[in-house]
């Protein structure tokens, strides 16, 4: 049986590349270690070691003993150096056997961890750009609408369980009474503590969008409460759990802010968006040079 094929070889590179990644396997994504030809024993300059026919640049070496000595707040010697070093030849190694073992094919943590740390890599280097005088504003009325907060309700509700066709008829009898007392004008409290039942999850009293009102009432009894008047008590509503009866007590229409108020959120959009353009582009210059073969009946239809 061949390393390859070994199960018990093939967990201990995976846990010794897990290891190696606290150095970090995304290294080798962002141009810490590149592939050269060997052309022997002799290092090219602005290099510190080389591992099979992979150079490991001096630039890199200096940078991670500069973290090492802001980490330990200790000054680096040349046995600390050389640790450094050892470390960075072995994770070479440990990656290349790695791959030589088609890790990235067969295990998909390490299949996950390395294409986590390109797409990293691509979005990084553009998500550190600045934007243009007046590109923030000009984003920002283009995308008017995605930085609207939705409008929001305030609501209260009594509810009567029915779990089936019997208790339906006493909800719907106790719904109608209980609307009858509050539109002679009892307490909503009294109401809902006397006929009422007991809810799993009520609804705060707060203004909430509809997004969230729909995880309490249903979309049924949502759609019966935005269709009320501040004040209104609406009609019973049946939904997969109960009858609601609900009052709509507050509104609030949608707000459009300003760009000085939304400029954190602005900013960071920007940035998201243009990471994911960064990333869609990327990728398809790899499908441009790249030979990929789909079965007819999952080609794309334009």
């Amino acid at each position: 049986m061949s390393e390859a094929d070994d199960p018990q070889a093939r967990r201990r590179v995976t846990a010794l590349l897990a290891i190696a990644a606290a150095l970090g396997l995304g290294l080798a994504a962002t141009g810490l270690l590149t592939g050269v030809p060997d052309d022997g024993d002799d290092l090219p300059e602005g290099s510190v070691a080389r591992v099979n026919d992979v150079l490991i640049w001096a630039e890199k070496f200096e940078r991670l003993v500069a973290g090492l000595e802001s980490d330990t707040r200790q000054p680096v010697d040349e046995r600390a150096r050389r640790h450094v070093l050892d470390r960075m030849i072995d994770e070479e190694l440990l990656v290349q056997r790695g791959l030589a073992l088609g890790l990235p094919q067969v295990d998909r943590r390490v299949r996950a961890d390395l294409t986590s740390a390109l797409i990293d890599s691509v979005v990084s280097s553009v998500e550190d750009r600045d934007p243009a005088e007046g590109e923030l504003a000009a984003f920002f009325e283009e995308h008017r609408d995605f930085f609207t907060r939705p409008g929001r309700a305030r609501v209260r509700q009594i509810f009567f369980r029915a779990r089936d066709a019997a208790e339906e008829t006493r909800a719907r009898e106790s719904a109608a009474e209980a609307r009858r007392r509050l539109l002679d004008g009892e307490p909503f409290e009294v109401v809902r503590k006397e006929l009422g039942d007991v809810e799993i999850s009520p609804v705060p009293d707060a203004y909430l969008p509809a997004t969230k009102l729909r995880e309490y009432l249903g979309p049924t009894a949502l759609r019966s409460a935005l269709d009320l008047e501040v004040g209104e008590i609406g009609e019973p509503v049946r939904s997969g759990t109960g009858v609601h009866l609900i009052q709509l007590v507050g509104r609030e229409p949608r707000r459009v802010p300003d760009l000085e108020q939304a400029l954190p959120q602005v900013r960071a959009e920007w940035k998201r968006r243009l990471g994911d353009d960064a990333l869609r582009a990327y990728l398809d210059d790899l499908r441009d040079d790249a030979q990929v073969v789909t079965a007819p009946s999952l080609n794309r239809k334009e």
